[in-house]
């Protein structure tokens, strides 16, 4: 089971992805996560504290692991054909939630260096941890979906695109529902985020439905979440409010799609 979760910054994808990684791992999945939002921030959702979360080094700013796979005697020339399960063994973090963290990162931006041996690094990590290996798997992505590659995105069971009413959100989760279906992503679905009252979970359905994009829950507006959020509190905290209440809902409707190989 391979879900990417996606959308506009701000919605709310981390708290999705790291319920429904909570919900997976307490249900007897062995689940990785992968954070790769240009602003990492699952490890205090996941249960780790600030000096833990601070002491993580993602992927994609390693520069002695990046070197290590793609360095070779030639200036300029990097070595593209590298094992990368050694990194998941070595990098995952085991956190309070019971889930593993791989905390990817992301390129950087034109003109800050060169980025192939990076890039070449997240990418080969990327398809290992979905085409090749057998555990839970949810990714927190950026807005877009440079990240995954059309074999790696092939290989996602399913992309779920988070928004809130928003007229800008859901634009944005258009775009992003239409670059998911044309990289090859069997099955893409739109979660409402967020929802104070029935007037916005409304825009959010009728939104989906012009679209034709399924709608795969409604979370609510939780305030004990946003004030958890605030204080930086891990997901567990928040086991019996409505919004985690629902992403297991959630949760439980993915597992019916597709069980994870491997995991009962």
């Amino acid at each position: 089971m391979k879900i990417a979760i996606a959308g506009k910054g701000g919605v709310g994808k981390t708290l999705l992805a790291s319920g429904l990684a909570w919900s997976l791992a307490r249900s007897g999945y062995t689940t990785i996560v992968i954070d790769a939002d240009p602003s990492p921030n699952l490890a205090l959702s996941l249960g780790l504290d600030q000096d833990a979360a601070d002491a993580i080094v993602p992927v994609s700013e390693n520069e002695q692991l990046i070197k290590l796979k793609t360095g070779t005697a030639f200036p300029g020339v990097y070595n593209l054909n590298f094992s990368v399960d050694d990194v998941v063994r070595d990098y995952a973090i085991q956190t309070p939630s019971g889930v593993h963290l791989l905390v990817m990162g992301t390129v950087k931006s034109m003109g800050s260096g060169c980025t192939c041996a990076s890039n070449s690094v997240i990418r080969a990590l990327l398809r290992h941890l979905v085409i090749d290996r057998d555990e839970a798997v949810v990714l927190d992505m950026e807005a877009g979906i440079e990240h995954l590659g059309r074999g790696t995105a092939e290989g996602v069971d399913m992309m779920i695109v988070v928004s809130d009413a928003n007229k800008k959100s859901l634009t944005i989760a258009g775009t992003i529902v239409r670059m998911a279906l044309d990289a090859g992503i069997p099955r893409v679905e739109l979660a409402g985020n967020r929802i104070t009252n029935i007037t916005e979970e409304t825009i959010i359905k009728t939104f989906a439905q012009e679209h034709n994009i399924p709608v795969v829950g409604i979370v609510p507006f939780d305030p004990t979440v946003m004030a958890g959020g605030i204080a930086g509190s891990s997901v567990m905290a928040f086991k019996n409010t409505p919004a985690i209440r629902m992403i297991e809902e959630i949760g439980h409707r993915i597992e019916l799609i597709k069980p994870a190989k491997g995991n009962t």
